[in-house]
């Protein structure tokens, strides 16, 4: 595994506005305290959530899009980029693949933070088709797509975006979990971040005591010390 000190960039890929934020908003924390630039790239604008019926559904994109930005703010990322397809609908497309590539050529990571496409029977709820189609398309960007400069020509012929090849992923809401970040102490930020998505999170009355419940557990696997709390990830090398 790559050491943060020798990660100066790094890109997180997901299907959602929020899914960054209930999977992974404390290690984004303590990466941007360690000085490491992150980049959001969030494929759909969420359409398709909200739970309140008094605000028109033509206005969840731009509640979702502005949700989303407050919640990076919470843990200190300010690049926030979004696809704009079609939350509920997507699939592991050229399309997809190609503007995935094309963010992790503009931002150049050492470090690719995504969703696993691989269905997690442990927690189904964290294996939404988008969140499978998303981890899909991005270990396909990751590797071949990215890396070479014969793949999606028109992103070097007409954009200038030379091949980048990225060296590490750390998968979110892996059954098969083999690294842990202790977040405690940066708890409160995740929370915040959280709560920034007002519309997905405001009648989550049990929101802390549910993140608390699976951070804690993490954190036994761990072998933290009791009152720990972690988020897990599966760390790959793709160099």
């Amino acid at each position: 595994m790559i050491e943060n000190s020798a990660v100066e960039r790094a890109l997180v890929v997901t299907a959602h506005p929020d899914d960054v934020d209930f999977g992974a908003a404390g290690t984004v924390a303590t990466w941007v305290e360690g000085g490491i630039e992150v980049t959001y790239c969030v494929i759909t604008d969420g359409d398709a959530g909200g739970f309140d019926p008094d605000v028109p559904r033509n206005e969840i994109p731009r509640i979702r899009r502005a949700e989303q930005v407050a919640a990076a703010a919470c843990v200190g990322v300010t690049d926030v980029r979004f696809l704009g397809y079609k939350d509920g609908e997507l699939t592991v497309s050229h399309d997809l693949r190609r503007d995935i590539s094309r963010v992790i050529r503009q931002v150049k990571p050492n470090r690719v933070l995504m969703q696993s496409p691989e269905r997690n029977w442990q927690r189904i709820q964290a294996s939404h088709p988008d969140h499978l189609a998303a981890g899909d398309a991005a270990i396909q960007a990751v590797y071949p797509d990215a890396r070479n400069p014969f793949a999606h020509p028109s992103l070097l012929g007409d954009e200038g975006l030379e091949a980048w090849t990225v060296p590490e992923v750390w998968v979110m809401a892996s059954a098969t979990a083999n690294h842990w970040v202790d977040v405690t102490d940066v708890y409160d930020r995740k929370i915040a971040a959280l709560i920034a998505h007002e519309s997905q999170t405001a009648h989550m009355t049990e929101l802390d005591s549910m993140l608390r419940g699976w951070m804690t557990m993490n954190a036994e696997k761990a072998e933290l010390p009791a009152g720990r709390l972690a988020e897990a990830f599966m760390v790959v090398a793709t160099a």
